[in-house]
């Protein structure tokens, strides 16, 4: 934007929130369509305020403005060359209203969040799209998006009760309020009076008053919901309704009221296999005559994309050339009627062609399949020839007529070189998806794609009747092509309708409504490609919603977007951009990462965003940089000894000049040096480790089996602690205790006598565990600190150390190794990729647990449990959610207290061992939402399995934090 814009910009917002660096244009100019603009100025506004301005500068300047939520839509829906509006980090109110009969949402939370909020109700939001995890509501509504299981009953249109909306002239109205009809009649007296002529000449109109009304017959989202013009009467509340599907071209939805869906606690699913497609559309029916939720279509293709996926039936393997599947649930309120109706199916399945009997499943293999369907898009997109662009497009037929059009659609596949092409989608309702990968470079390769495009018009509207988005909204592909599918009379109303809405027509322009007859085949958007660790993501944004940074740097989509921009740059020779790029992706790509790795948990094909970021940082390293690394590594105990020595001064420091005074000191040292530590007043003195010398009671009280014996009396692999030999090898109960460095330096905690190791030791005492402590474990690490920054030959030397010294501590494998420090045993768990030698073979045999495995497993068997806690909080931390072990730590803690609470909004903290050291703004944006939670309840305890984890919530929250060793420890 030119200087003056800028000011009138900032007139409006504050500079924090606008966004107009050139890495803040670049990484959020793509949605996840296939078209690509690159926005002048990106812009956060926080008020309804904030957006009648920027309404008002839009016009004055005449740029267009557009709004996004989640960015997931897929065709080009929410991009622009003018001003984007970002809704995804200040729209994100959700309020529960008449005991979960509806929900009030704005339009930055995600349609996740808010089926979380509703779950407790046993309620849920009407659309189920496949990216509702990602898909913000902002679009949901926009795109009246529906899903697998709503069919149109239950879409957006149909659930929404009520729309607060603001109009381009910056008029704001609302249909909860009485007042707000009268005044929109007044006030907008044209477009009250233009809706109202449309709906006259529809009504006068019998030929087309009867196609719309059987066209939303079926799921349909080409061009304006006209459906609202003979849905309702008065012209807000036709207005509303066509803002339902209007894809933000009309007005900006403030807030939105949904009423909500039951949402049977009950389910079982099952594939159920077809030796072709016609054999799977014939048994649509008899299944939506059971009362089957969802009928999902997957043709041979779409199965073979994910048929080598961990936990797919190797049946699938087995198919044949032509086969086909549908995905079918049964949902109900009890397990008898749940039972009743896969009993019912059983009753008809001779007569449904399978190929197999198959199998109902439920909780985590039901769990697999869900998540294995949803994850088709990517999956193919994962696999594409490098450099092509995915393209993903819904159409709908009548369901008569689908297993025909599908076939026919495959024909078309073949004639147009598209051999990889995949269909599947919502059989029970008419409605497919078809994925297809392609290049865009030459204009041999683009006329290909808009001859096969406009074979698949013909072959939807003129040969089956059917619909060119049945759910994702128009948007940019299909735009061209309006007019074909409704007729010219209801195309031209559909322009009156914008035009009285939007006279500048600076709202979103060329989505909906485009007179170019080759808009789809403008602004096109490539993939170049990037690294290895994240060239196939397809820029989805499923990753968005757990990332750390999202809200104040980078998204892991982002990132990647940029590290395309960047390549760009250097093969069209831009140096200039590619050096303002690289040194502003320093702090936003890089620093800011957490590399913690949820990324890959959202990701339906697993890209860890963290491992290129590790590269980078690997790829930066200076070789004096990783000699003193590795230095570091083999002295590893003196390491250790120094960072004690300088808490322990630092903690002198504080007593003499006041407990302030090293947060002062290290505030004033990071302007100078900014990667300086911030010393936080959650950072304790180091632990006392008298008790690994021996001698050291662990318990006042002296328990049988509370005392820690000699270490090292085995010799060098360890010593053990309790009553050794007490129940010989036969049904010994034995661990390895492995403390981690964090715990060795950092594991005391305000207001507790025992520090976290004698914690651990005083649990295995009152419970008859015999441990094994090594005898050298000051000088071990789990190889983590190495590994995050990049030093791989640090890493790598670390990596096998600890391997050869934790075979020798467990006897050769014999016994198991628990570790105090969650994230810890996540990088033990993984350390394969660095192990050499013989210590491949070790640690194929070795058993690793985390504090919560070993305590679930092995303590609360074995506890009895004394006093119970009342209330407690968990913050549940990356790498339980990467082991799978969540669940575990919400029953352990279950156990040992009445009422488990786990915050809707939790996440990673953005701690990353000493990340939030250095960045401290990563950590408090991170944990922004989750405190807020926290904050709001009363509790006896909060806990968490990470050190440094505990210490970033209770510094966002102002609650103490500690692990949940002490929950057990004081409470049997």
């Amino acid at each position: 934007m030119k200087e003056g814009d800028m000011k009138e910009l900032t007139r409006i917002l504050p500079k924090e929130r606008i966004k107009d660096r050139l890495i803040d244009r670049i990484s959020f100019a793509p949605d996840a369509g296939f078209y690509y603009l690159l926005p002048k100025v990106v812009v956060q506004p926080m008020s309804e305020r904030e957006i009648i301005s920027l309404f008002r500068l839009s016009h004055e300047l005449g740029i267009p403005v557009v709004f996004r939520a989640g960015g997931t839509s897929l065709s080009g829906q929410s991009i622009t060359d003018g001003i984007l509006v970002d809704l995804s980090n200040y729209w994100r109110k959700v309020s529960v209203e008449e005991a979960g009969a509806s929900v009030r949402v704005q339009p930055g939370i995600t349609g996740a969040m808010v089926n979380a909020q509703l779950k407790k109700h046993g309620r849920k939001i009407g659309p189920d799209p496949s990216s509702i995890s990602a898909a913000m509501m902002g679009g949901i509504l926009s795109n009246n998006a529906s899903g697998m299981c709503c069919g149109t009953v239950d879409n957006s249109y149909h659930t929404t009760r009520h729309i607060r909306f603001i109009l381009p002239d910056g008029e704001v109205f609302s249909t909860e309020s009485e007042a707000d009809y009268a005044r929109f009649e007044s006030c907008r007296a044209d477009l009250y009076g233009g809706l109202r002529a449309i709906r006259d000449e529809i009504l006068g109109d019998r030929v087309l008053y009867d196609r719309i009304r059987k066209k939303y017959r079926t799921k349909t989202t080409v061009g304006y919901s006209l459906n609202a013009l003979v849905d309702y009467e008065h012209p807000m509340d036709i207005f509303a309704r066509l803002l339902i599907g209007g894809e933000g071209t009309l007005a900006f939805i403030a807030e939105a009221v949904l009423e909500t869906v039951p949402d049977p606690p009950y389910k079982s699913a099952a594939m159920l296999y077809f030796p072709g497609i016609s054999e799977a559309c014939l048994a649509i029916g008899p299944l939506t005559s059971l009362g089957a939720a969802m009928v999902e279509l997957m043709d041979r293709a779409s199965l073979r994309s994910v048929e080598n996926l961990e936990g797919i039936s190797p049946v699938v393997g087995t198919l044949g050339e032509g086969a086909a599947a549908l995905l079918v649930e049964f949902q109900a309120e009890s397990p008898d009627a749940l039972a009743d109706k896969v009993n019912g199916f059983f009753e008809i399945c001779d007569g449904l062609s399978l190929s197999f009997m198959p199998s109902f499943t439920v909780g985590k293999e039901r769990d697999l399949l869900w998540k294995m369907r949803k994850g088709l898009f990517p999956s193919v997109g994962s696999v594409r020839a490098r450099g092509t662009t995915v393209i993903l497009e819904d159409i709908g037929f009548p369901v008569e007529y689908l297993g025909a059009a599908i076939l026919h659609l495959q024909s078309l596949f073949r004639l147009h070189g598209y051999a990889e092409a995949i269909i599947f989608g919502h059989a029970k309702d008419g409605n497919i998806h078809f994925v297809i990968t392609q290049a865009f470079e030459g204009m041999g390769e683009i006329g290909r794609y808009d001859a096969f495009m406009r074979d698949v018009v013909d072959l939807v509207v003129h040969r089956y009747g059917g619909t060119l988005k049945a759910e994702h909204g128009t948007g940019r592909n299909m735009a061209p092509f309006v007019e074909t599918e409704w007729g010219a009379d209801a195309y031209r109303i559909m322009k009156q309708i914008k035009t009285l809405a939007d006279p500048r027509g600076l709202l979103n322009p060329g989505v909906l409504i485009n007179e170019g007859r080759n808009a789809h085949l403008e602004h096109l958007k490539a993939l170049p490609p990037v690294e290895v660790e994240v060239d196939k993501c397809i820029e989805c944004g499923y990753c968005e919603p757990k990332c750390p940074s999202r809200d104040i740097t980078m998204s892991p989509r982002r990132r990647i977007v940029v590290r395309r921009a960047l390549q760009t740059m250097k093969q069209e020779g831009d140096a200039a951009g590619f050096r303002v790029l690289s040194r502003e992706y320093q702090y936003d790509g890089l620093d800011t990462c957490a590399v913690d790795g949820l990324c890959a948990v959202s990701c339906p094909v697993d890209i860890n965003t963290g491992d290129l970021v590790k590269r980078l940082r690997r790829e930066s390293h200076s070789p004096v940089a990783n000699r003193a690394a590795l230095l570091a590594a083999r002295h590893f105990g003196g390491a250790e000894w120094m960072v004690r020595l300088l808490l322990q001064g630092g903690m002198l420091v504080n007593r003499i000049a006041g407990r302030g005074t090293m947060s002062g000191l290290t505030s004033l040292l990071r302007r100078i040096f900014r990667k300086m530590p911030l010393w936080t007043p959650e950072i304790t003195a180091p632990p006392d480790m008298r008790w690994a010398r021996g001698g050291v009671g662990v318990d006042a009280e002296k328990r049988a089996g509370d005392e820690i014996g000699e270490v090292g009396r085995r010799g060098d692999a360890g010593g053990e602690v309790g009553e050794e030999g007490k129940q010989g090898d036969a049904g010994q109960k034995k661990i390895v205790y492995f403390p981690s460095c964090i715990s060795r330096m950092m594991g005391t905690y305000n207001g507790k006598s025992k520090n976290i190791m004698e914690c651990f030791l005083s649990i295995c005492g009152k419970t008859g565990i015999t441990v094994i402590v090594h005898k050298r474990f000051r000088n071990l690490c789990c190889s983590q600190l190495f590994a995050s920054k990049g030093f791989e030959d640090a890493y790598r030397y670390k990596a096998n150390e600890i391997i050869r010294e934790l075979w020798d501590a467990s006897d050769a494998a014999r016994w198991p190794i628990v570790m105090d420090v969650s994230s810890c045993t996540y990088t033990l768990k993984h350390l394969r990729g660095m192990l050499t030698g013989d210590n491949l073979w070790k640690y194929d045999r070795l058993q690793f647990l985390d504090s919560v495995e070993f305590l679930h497993d092995m303590v609360m068997p074995a506890s009895v449990v004394i006093d119970r806690k009342n209330r407690v909080v968990l913050h549940p931390v990356c790498s339980l959610e990467k082991m799978h072990t969540g669940a575990k730590l919400e029953r352990l803690a279950s156990h040992y207290a009445k009422d488990v609470v786990i915050p809707l909004q939790h996440g990673c903290c953005g701690m990353a061992g000493d990340r939030g050291f250095i960045f401290p703004e990563l950590t408090a944006s991170a944990t922004r939402e989750e405190a807020a939670e926290v904050q709001v309840g009363t509790y006896d305890g909060c806990y968490s399995t990470t050190k440094t984890c505990e210490m970033a919530m209770s510094a966002a929250t102002g609650v103490h934090y500690e692990s949940i060793l002490y929950l057990i420890d004081e409470t049997i």
